[in-house]
């Protein structure tokens, strides 16, 4: 779970830290800030799976913070002082809170509950990922593939995957923005799912976007050019089939 401390004083961000690193090994802190204003750039930047979030802080307090977020799509623990309204208005909505100094045994409670929220939300955008695809089955332009991270389940967009590259039981992907995503499944399972979207096996590492293909190089028994200037490999017995792909590619366009 990917996690982001904001609190004024640093020595309480530093200990939150610390106390996370030892006891909560399914939480990473990913940033930290202490603002609001540095916290709400984070956050956009980020997307957290979870907040560490301190009430009382100058300026912007944290339920100010809150407001000015649209859509919040993640989990909240308060870490906060004593502060009678701010802990009533959270107990209220039913959320978890932490008093400083924290106590271990109530922060594991709070992680674990975190936990559960977020998985039980990542099944509903899965499941809500399978609708869209029924919904949507002939507009493949339309359709995100969800791919399960060690972190987190990303829904990308076939057209946003450059290539697919094996590397032992994984598949690393590498997304047109320049971002890699690296999946805890074999190439193989991949090939079929991405076959009605422009992709082939061009190697038996290696499964390319044919629309992100710039040409075919001879050089080093040849290979394929990509728009970005990385140059995949291509094996003997699959040139003619990449060659067609190609051709296919280009009639289209």
């Amino acid at each position: 779970m990917r996690a982001i401390i904001i609190d004024d004083e640093w020595n309480n961000i530093s200990n939150l830290q610390r106390i996370i690193r030892e006891h909560c090994p399914s939480v990473e802190i990913v940033a930290t800030a202490d603002n609001a204003d540095a916290a709400k750039s984070l956050i956009v930047s980020h997307q957290p799976d979870l907040l560490f979030l301190d009430i009382q802080m100058p300026d912007k307090n944290g339920f100010e913070l809150l407001q000015s977020i649209s859509h919040p799509n993640f989990e909240i623990i308060f870490v906060t002082a004593f502060d009678k309204y701010g802990i009533q208005a959270v107990r209220f909505s039913a959320l978890d809170y932490l008093l400083k100094p924290v106590v271990i045994a109530d922060l594991k409670t709070a992680v674990e509950r975190a936990v559960h929220k977020v998985q039980e939300k990542r099944k509903n955008q899965q499941l809500e990922n399978l609708l869209n695809f029924l919904q949507q089955k002939n507009e493949i332009n339309n359709h995100k593939i969800a791919l399960p991270s060690a972190k987190e389940t990303r829904f990308v967009r076939p057209a946003n995957i450059m290539y697919c590259e094996a590397k032992n039981n994984y598949t690393v992907f590498y997304l047109s923005g320049g971002e890699k995503l690296i999946i805890s499944k074999p190439l193989f399972e991949y090939e079929e799912l991405l076959s009605d979207y422009g992709f082939v096996r061009c190697h038996n590492s290696f499964l390319v976007n044919t629309s992100f293909v710039k040409s075919i190089t001879k050089e080093n028994s040849g290979g394929v050019l990509l728009e970005n200037g990385t140059e995949l490999p291509v094996s003997k017995q699959k040139k003619e089939m990449v060659k067609q792909a190609l051709m296919g590619e280009k009639k289209k366009n």
